[in-house]
């Protein structure tokens, strides 16, 4: 259930270093075909054909002689013992901030919805564009290692408080656990206080300019947001809906 596959020459990377993929996929032809092309492109690749081996190769990476951690996931949802969403949801749960793609032939809305819902933070649909496969890896992995590069102080508004650098927040001197895009959520307002975001504009700083999908997801994480931070949801003081515009902080 184990494979290894390397690259033959990782200092030939395009991005300057070798970013290192965890590849989570049972169907044989589009792994290996997967593996060939993030390999050209100079990526390090480990591959896992189902949800337990990838959950070993992630919680107790000793056992596996495997080097650890990985840049970036990419993941299958139909997956034997483990399906993609539950190790998705598992992962985020326990706080690993690791970027992960979701690869699935599940492709209506809701399906689309409820992956960015449990923690991914993107999806593509089968059959794929390998091009497009690897512009969004790249944009997933730039946007990831930026957040790790650049020094970030740590916010308070009233009995918030936000760790950027740690992933924490505690509200009213209680640690909570928030999905990545409900975490860069409540960074970004919270480093611009009282400014008005549109949906478009949320998309733009959280999900990145090649998202593809509803606006609507924004509403939801924002609602999922307000669940976490808010003593009442219904009568939000902090997570503010500003009508025909979108949403403010504060």
């Amino acid at each position: 259930m184990l494979t290894l596959d390397m690259p033959k020459s990782p200092s030939s990377t395009k991005l300057g270093q070798t970013s290192r993929i965890l590849l989570v996929e049972d169907e044989d032809l589009i792994r290996e075909m997967l593996v060939v092309s993030l390999q050209e492109e100079g990526y390090e690749v480990v591959t896992a054909i189902d949800g337990r081996t990838a959950l070993t190769f992630l919680q107790n990476p000793e056992t596996t002689n495997i080097e650890f951690p990985f840049d970036l996931i990419i993941l299958d949802l139909m997956l034997p013992q483990v399906n993609g969403l539950d190790l998705c949801r598992l992962l985020r749960h326990q706080g690993n901030p690791v970027p992960i793609l979701i690869v699935s032939a599940k492709a209506s809305e809701t399906d689309r919805v409820l992956g960015l819902e449990v923690g991914a933070d993107d999806y593509i649909t089968k059959p794929f564009s390998m091009r497009e496969l690897i512009a969004r890896c790249r944009a997933l992995l730039r946007r990831h290692r930026f957040s790790f590069s650049t020094p970030t102080p740590v916010l308070q508004y009233k009995d918030i408080v936000v760790y950027p650098q740690e992933c924490r927040v505690l509200i009213r001197s209680e640690e909570v656990n928030l999905s990545p895009k409900e975490f860069r959520l409540l960074e970004l307002f919270m480093s611009y206080p009282r400014r008005v975001w549109s949906r478009e504009q949320l998309i733009d700083q959280v999900w990145g300019g090649d998202f593809v999908g509803d606006t609507k997801t924004v509403d939801v994480h924002i609602r999922w947001l307000r669940e976490k931070l808010e003593r009442d949801p219904s009568q939000p003081e902090y997570l503010i809906t500003v009508r025909g515009f979108g949403y403010r902080f504060g």
